[in-house]
């Protein structure tokens, strides 16, 4: 499918997510695919909101992101969640502020905190949300639908961006100008955390710079936990 077939599409279920779910929200990591979601949501005029989770612990270069988006989409604000400051104080206090190098639990736990609060937060009260995903990412999304019912957070999910190649990704991007994580330039397809976000070496999967001291089937914060794909109609 060529890229302005799945643009077309793209398209399509936004302007239906707006129609149908009209307190739907953008979840805005500043990632590639959130900057392509971010500018056709803000070129359509669509009426979607767009929140970001500041964990505490993101990269300069995301920050400087941030403030280069908002001047680029002064009509599309993004309202930053952060995690409580007593449960982050606990944490460290127990754990060490890089406690989360020493066990999978023990990073989950960091996510708990700095991600999964702020995000039930964030959600509390609609309907749907909207991520980019894409199957290409990892082994963990290639089961993925561009419509799901989130279990865990009680609302719809939708990844318009499923079906795209990073190659797509980076042509939308370039061919409109759209501002990006400047760490993309140094290797760093998929960005989080600092200290949980390394550059890659070519031939690599996208997302092997992400806790990459871990197993591949383990490499999710929890954001993204299984869903139940919707029942077609008959």
């Amino acid at each position: 499918m060529s890229l302005e077939s799945k643009l077309a599409a793209t398209t399509a279920l936004l302007k239906t997510v707006a129609v149908e779910h009209p307190d739907a929200v953008l979840a805005n990591s500043y990632g590639a695919e959130d900057m392509v979601l971010t500018d056709l949501i803000a070129g359509l005029g669509l009426p979607l909101e767009s929140f970001s989770l500041d964990t505490g612990r993101l990269p300069a270069e995301t920050y400087d992101l941030m403030q280069r988006a908002a001047e680029r989409y002064p009509h599309h604000p993004v309202r930053v969640y952060f995690p409580e400051t007593a449960a982050v104080e606990q944490y460290v206090n127990f754990h060490g502020i890089n406690g989360f190098y020493q066990s999978v639990e023990l990073r989950k736990s960091c996510c708990q905190v700095r991600k999964l609060e702020p995000l039930k937060r964030a959600l509390a009260g609609r309907s749907a949300w909207i991520v980019g995903l894409r199957r290409q990412q990892s082994p963990t999304r290639q089961d993925l639908v561009d419509k799901e019912y989130d279990a865990d957070n009680g609302l719809l999910k939708f990844s318009p961006l499923l079906d795209w190649t990073e190659a797509d990704v980076w042509q939308y991007l370039r061919e409109r100008q759209v501002p990006y994580n400047a760490l993309h330039d140094k290797h760093y397809p998929s960005i989080g955390c600092a200290p949980c976000t390394r550059a890659i070496s070519v031939g690599e999967d996208v997302r092997a710079g992400r806790w990459w001291w871990e197993n591949p089937e383990t490499k999710e914060c929890g954001l993204h936990a299984k869903s139940s794909p919707l029942p077609r109609p008959v």
